[in-house]
């Protein structure tokens, strides 16, 4: 009856608005989902990413766990360009010594893919992030940076490249010297960051596994470089979700293991723009 018409014009709708590219979001590395380390891909213009669930827990030697959840949403504004807001929200539990909990900052992103890739020629991409002192648990000022991102596809595998670069001071904070007052995690200000990736891609279960190794040094350049590897996976729900699950330990300087989960939900509206190309 009319219902039934009512309800195959919704889901005839629902798939217009839902790009190809929707259904193969799990064949893209996002910063910090599943791995420190993305790829050179960008959001599709005019599709929104809207990053649900992002949660990353931290322990230390010693027993104190970081948490940390971030929503995130993603809008490719131009060609190979897309823009980015994230508002994390932080807790520290170190046991007797107490909690705290609050906003992390708010984290800015812009990024653009400069080529497509080739036999020949891997993707190049640039990023500019910057993290603002928002929120109780925030740095103490905004600390910008720009990424470098390369990605190579063979039959077998892709790899990628990034390098970033960070800007700023020292923190002011006398109980932590030389690290941002804010526990950040998977975004300490860093004064550089590099590090490798490589995935392989199950296209007929809709799947992407992940091993990733990166070094870092803290603002401070006084303190040991950092050392992690990490491995992962995401996987294809349905057209519209993708989810990430990853895991990993930093080596060197104070021991520290790192679990993600996270899940992004892809909107497309290309189609809902005639002559739009």
């Amino acid at each position: 009856g009319s219902i039934r018409v009512l309800v195959v014009m919704f889901l005839a709708l629902a798939g217009y608005g839902v790009p190809a590219e929707a259904q193969k979001d799990y064949y893209k590395l996002d910063k910090n989902r599943p791995s420190r380390i993305s790829d050179a891909h960008t959001t599709e213009r005019y599709a929104i990413d809207l990053k649900l669930a992002p949660l990353r827990l931290e322990r230390e030697a010693g027993g104190v766990y970081h948490w940390e959840f971030e929503p995130e949403v993603a809008y490719g504004i131009l060609p190979r360009t897309s823009i980015e807001i994230g508002v994390p929200f932080a807790v520290i539990d170190a046991g007797v010594a107490g909690r705290q909990s609050g906003m992390a900052g708010l984290d800015l992103s812009a990024f653009h893919t400069l080529n497509v890739e080739t036999r020949t020629l891997p993707s190049f991409a640039i990023r500019g992030d910057v993290v603002l002192p928002v929120g109780s648990l925030a740095p103490d000022r905004a600390y910008p940076s720009v990424t470098g991102l390369a990605t190579r596809t063979f039959s077998w595998a892709r790899f990628h490249v990034n390098g970033t670069y960070g800007f700023g001071t020292v923190p002011d904070d006398p109980e932590h010297p030389g690290e941002p007052p804010a526990p950040v995690t998977g975004k300490e200000a860093s004064r550089w960051l590099a590090g490798v990736a490589v995935d392989r891609v199950f296209p007929l279960r809709a799947l992407l596994v992940v091993g990733t190794a990166y070094a870092r040094q803290p603002l401070h350049e006084d303190d040991p470089v950092e050392w992690s590897a990490g491995a992962g996976f995401r996987y294809q729900v349905n057209p519209f979700l993708a989810v990430d699950v990853g895991a990993g330990r930093r080596f060197t300087g104070e021991p520290t293991w790192y679990f993600t989960f996270g899940s992004a939900y892809h909107l497309g509206f290309r189609a809902l723009m005639p002559g739009v190309r």
